[in-house]
């Protein structure tokens, strides 16, 4: 039984570690400063739910707003939707979609301004990938799964062979 016990913990700890967010620190080692091309910075990430986005600056110099799409092209806080000023901010991406986020203390015009996607965390299939699964023909699309899909099996599967011994 003992050995049962510690199957399931270990198990359950290798999935806990694989299904972790990441939090993207805004201009890694740069921070939120000005003269810095976030767009260039947030193209080489790949976001997803759950993952949280950081703002590291000096709170007497900096914040950071969210807002919407004319808000981040126009530069405006005006209808800010939510903001931060503690100088080392975490924000969840609770959403799949594009979040804009600008410098409300006259950054923005300087370059601190960065808009990210987020995408689900596991992406709906494509239209060719169901379309091979529900087809009574051989096809060579590939079917590919996203995720932590992985984790899960070995998760089950460990988690039989643990109940079945």
């Amino acid at each position: 039984m003992a050995l049962h016990v510690f199957f399931l913990i270990v198990t359950t700890a290798i999935v806990a570690t694989t299904i972790s967010a990441t939090d993207h620190i805004v201009g890694a080692n740069k921070g939120w400063n000005p003269g810095i091309n976030y767009t260039i910075w947030s193209n080489n990430q790949t976001f997803y739910i759950g993952d949280f986005i950081s703002f590291r600056y000096q709170k007497t110099q900096h914040n950071v707003l969210q807002v919407d799409k004319v808000g981040y092209n126009n530069c405006t806080i005006e209808g800010a939707l939510r903001n931060w000023s503690s100088g080392k901010d975490f924000i969840l991406l609770d959403k799949s979609k594009r979040y804009y986020f600008i410098c409300g203390i006259g950054g923005c015009s300087n370059g601190m301004k960065v808009s990210v996607l987020v995408h689900p965390l596991s992406p709906p299939p494509r239209s060719d990938a169901v379309s091979a699964v529900h087809s009574s023909e051989k096809s060579d699309a590939p079917v590919t799964f996203h995720g932590n899909f992985g984790s899960i099996l070995v998760f089950v599967g460990l988690s039989y062979v643990c109940f079945r011994i």
